[in-house]
């Protein structure tokens, strides 16, 4: 493999791998409270679509974004009510909310004259730097040639990363995850501090999802997320809940995506079944290592238990 082959090849992985970036580093902070956030999927659904209707009204991605990001907070909710006051089942709720979050954005999408499904959008986020610097050797295409939501969401990686481990407000963030009976004695609010998670959770997903119909595809359509948000917890586990390990993770899963371009650069004719289905593939294995391996010292200890204060 040539160096130009390679470096595109990246490039490729870093773009294809944001909207995983964005909705895992959220689920970070999710999960990090106790809340097992398995509605990604479906909380990226909404982001897409209510982003790509604004920006198709409005001619702005920019706005599609911020509707994108408040839209899944609000969705979001949904999950707090269910899990945190409810407390019910929260892998039942996750799951729910996935389907919840496809039929909802199957009918916003079904919606107007024309539907969704019929629109492009030709606002889009371009790169923020001009394409002269784009040809310099290696750092141009690599560093230089990206949309301001991958900037974004490199940002938002060192802020989760930062906040969790060096805050006072992040470590009572990790005490309500670890034990909220402890913290709740200690004066946290720990249904508080759990709805704000689940909320920051959500934003996050809904700028993933809206980064698919504002960059990636232009477009909109049923179910386009195809598993990222599912891909985006499990590698919240394999990462350790560490947003920084979670951002060479999720460009991982973007280069095993893109290898279908990589190996048409290189002339190579592969089935396009078979490429579809290798980044769950390597997944499930890298899962079932890592299983094996028993790596769970990062877990949050609390990690989908609901916290009943009256036992406390």
């Amino acid at each position: 493999m040539n160096d130009w082959v390679l470096i595109q090849s990246l490039v490729v992985a870093v773009s294809t791998g944001t909207p995983v970036v964005l909705a895992g580093s959220g689920a970070i902070l999710t999960q990090r409270s106790g809340v097992l956030d398995l509605g990604v999927e479906g909380t990226m659904l909404i982001g897409a679509v209510t982003g790509f209707w604004v920006t198709t009204a409005t001619g702005s991605p920019f706005a599609g974004l911020v509707v994108a990001v408040l839209a899944a907070a609000v969705f979001s909710m949904i999950q707090g009510v269910l899990a945190v006051s409810l407390r019910a089942n929260q892998v039942v709720v996750g799951v729910a909310l996935v389907i919840f979050g496809s039929g909802l954005s199957s009918f916003i999408g079904s919606q107007g004259d024309p539907p969704l499904a019929r629109r492009f959008s030709g606002a889009i986020f371009t790169p923020v730097f001009p394409e002269s610097v784009h040809d310099w050797p290696a750092v141009g295409p690599l560093l230089l040639s990206h949309d301001p939501v991958v900037y974004m969401s490199w940002a938002f990686v060192a802020v989760v990363q930062w906040y969790v481990f060096r805050t006072r407000t992040g470590m009572h963030l990790r005490a309500v995850g670890h034990d909220p009976a402890s913290a709740d004695a200690a004066g946290l609010r720990v249904s508080g501090m759990r709805y704000l998670h689940v909320a920051l959770g959500g934003a996050a997903a809904g700028a993933g999802g809206g980064y698919l119909t504002l960059r990636l595809f232009s477009d909109w359509f049923d179910d386009m997320t195809a598993g990222m948000g599912w891909i985006a917890v499990i590698l919240v586990i394999l990462a350790s809940w560490r947003s920084l390990r979670l951002l060479v993770a999720a460009y991982a899963f973007g280069a095993i995506s893109s290898l279908g371009f990589t190996l048409q650069l290189l002339g190579w004719n592969i089935p396009t079944e078979l490429l579809a289905i290798l980044p769950f593939l390597v997944v499930y294995l890298v899962m079932v290592f890592v299983s094996a391996a028993e790596r769970r010292s990062q877990m949050p200890a609390a990690l989908a238990e609901p916290y009943f204060r009256e036992s406390r």
